[in-house]
This record gives C-alpha cells, sequence and structure tokens, in this order.
C-alpha cells in the first residue's frame, strides 16, 4: 500500500550492468534506489554501482520515483533514466547524501520522463540528516575539511521532461560549502505548479524553511545551465540561485527572469 514503510520497489546495490525496464513499480517507498554501500562498511570492500539503465517504466506512489543514496559511500556512476512515467511519487529523481558518507555520484542522464502530482520532482541534497539528525557535521552550513568522507554529485543531466500538478518546488540543489553540486543541466524541462499545493520540505536538509510552489532553488552549485526551461504558476522568483557560479540560462526561463 501507498503508507506501507520501507517497501521499496527494486534496490541494485554495487551492482554492475543492470537493466531495468518495462516495469510497473506501486510501492510505499522509493519505486528504484541506487546503492553502494555505507561509511560503516570496509572502503576496501565497497563497490560502485555502476553502468544502470532504467526504461519504459511506469513508478506510482513512493517517496521517490528513482533515487541514488544516501547509502552511496562506493559511488555510483554511468546511469541513464529514459521513457518513464512517474505518477503520485514524493519525489521524482532524488539524489542524496551527507558529510562522512564519502563516494562520488556522476555521469547521470535522465531523459523523456512525465512526472505527475510530485512534491518536487528534481532533489540533490548533500544535507540528508536521516538517521543522523542533531549531529553538528550533517546540518553545518560553514566548510568543513575535504577528505575520503566528502560525498560528490557531478555531470548530472536532465532533458525533455514535464511535471504538472507539482507542490513544493520545480527543483531543490543543495550542495556542501566545501564540495557545491558539479556540471547540472536541465534542457527542455516544463513544470507547471498545483494550484492548491499546501507548504512543505522538499529534502531533508537541516534549517531549511517549508517551500510552496516555488519555482528552482539552488544553493553552492558549481556549472548550472538552464535551456529552454519553463516553471510556470509558481509563487516568486522562478529561479532563486545562492552561491551559484557558472551559471547559463536561456530560453523560456530566461525570458521570464526578464518580464519579472
Amino acid at each position: 500500500p501507498p503508507d506501507s514503510p520501507n517497501t521499496d520497489g527494486i534496490n541494485p546495490e554495487s551492482c554492475h550492468n543492470v537493466h531495468i525496464s518495462n516495469c510497473h513499480i506501486d510501492v510505499g517507498d522509493d519505486c528504484i534506489t541506487l546503492k553502494s554501500g555505507t561509511e560503516d562498511e570496509a572502503r576496501e570492500r565497497l563497490l560502485a554501482c555502476e553502468n544502470i539503465t532504467i526504461a519504459n517504466c511506469t513508478m506510482v506512489h513512493g517517496h521517490g520515483g528513482v533515487v541514488i543514496g544516501s547509502e552511496m559511500t562506493g559511488g555510483v556512476r554511468n546511469v541513464v533514466i529514459s521513457n518513464c512515467v512517474f505518477q503520485g511519487t514524493d519525489r521524482g529523481i532524488r539524489l542524496k547524501s551527507r558529510r562522512g558518507r564519502g563516494g562520488v555520484v556522476e555521469d547521470l542522464r535522465v531523459s523523456n520522463v512525465v512526472m505527475i502530482d510530485v512534491l518536487c520532482p528534481f532533489i540533490m541534497n548533500l544535507y540528508y540528516g536521516c538517521g543522523a539528525w542533531g549531529a553538528r557535521r550533517i546540518s553545518d552550513k560553514a566548510p568543513w575539511p575535504v577528505n575520503e568522507g566528502t560525498p560528490r554529485f557531478r555531470r548530472i543531466h536532465m532533458s525533455h521532461i514535464t511535471a504538472r500538478q507539482v507542490q513544493y518546488a520545480a527543483a531543490f540543489l543543495y550542495g556542501l560549502a566545501e564540495m557545491p553540486i558539479e556540471d547540472v543541466s536541465f534542457e527542455d524541462v516544463a513544470i507547471s505548479m498545483a494550484p492548491d499545493a499546501e507548504p512543505g520540505h522538499p529534502a531533508m536538509a537541516p534549517d531549511m524553511p517549508p517551500l510552496q510552489r516555488a519555482g528552482f532553488y539552488a544553493c553552492t552549485v558549481r556549472g548550472l545551465r538552464l535551456r529552454d526551461v519553463a516553471s510556470s504558476e509558481h509563487l516568486g522568483a522562478p529561479l532563486t540561485a545562492v552561491d551559484v557560479s557558472d551559471l547559463e540560462i536561456s530560453g523560456r526561463l530566461a525570458r521570464q527572469m526578464a518580464s519579472g
């Protein structure tokens, strides 16, 4: 049932060369989650989850359509997600990790996806606190030393995506002060908000206020490209960028910002 806890659909962990296709997944937790272990395991024994394709799937209910992490200490790379429909999943594409976990998520491509009635279509969060609430290293917004426990998200590209009846925000990107999210692009993306949306938290990030029908929110990102992206029926600015460098905006979002 949709309210059943910890009922993931398919969870490849530290797997190579996996093809998931033509599936209908209806669960109470994440529909598909890619993982590669945690910092509590011996790092020399951890293996990356890599060379993964997810195609032609419908995903219903649950906390996320396709999720990466937060168990990603061994790394997750070379992932392609295409030709899928998410309906009623709390989040669409969700990446999550935190300090101490380490690992790299890289080379992720998502294309030709339709999302309906999601809270937030895109989440990349390096302040994920579940299981470690109250720990200073999780919530501190000041930079910490970069070491093997520093997680990293980079080379993530989304294209040809429609999301309707969105509740909280068009996207939520939150990098670490010492490790920004790197090289992210959105191209040909159309997002429309639910007129009756309630406020809430797009991601489990300490000290973040609830959002309601917000546009794109990006904090601590290096290399963000928004090309032919549109957000409609949002409240406030279509883009909020905090500590974002190498920002490129073209097409519909640029015209929205100019007219606003």
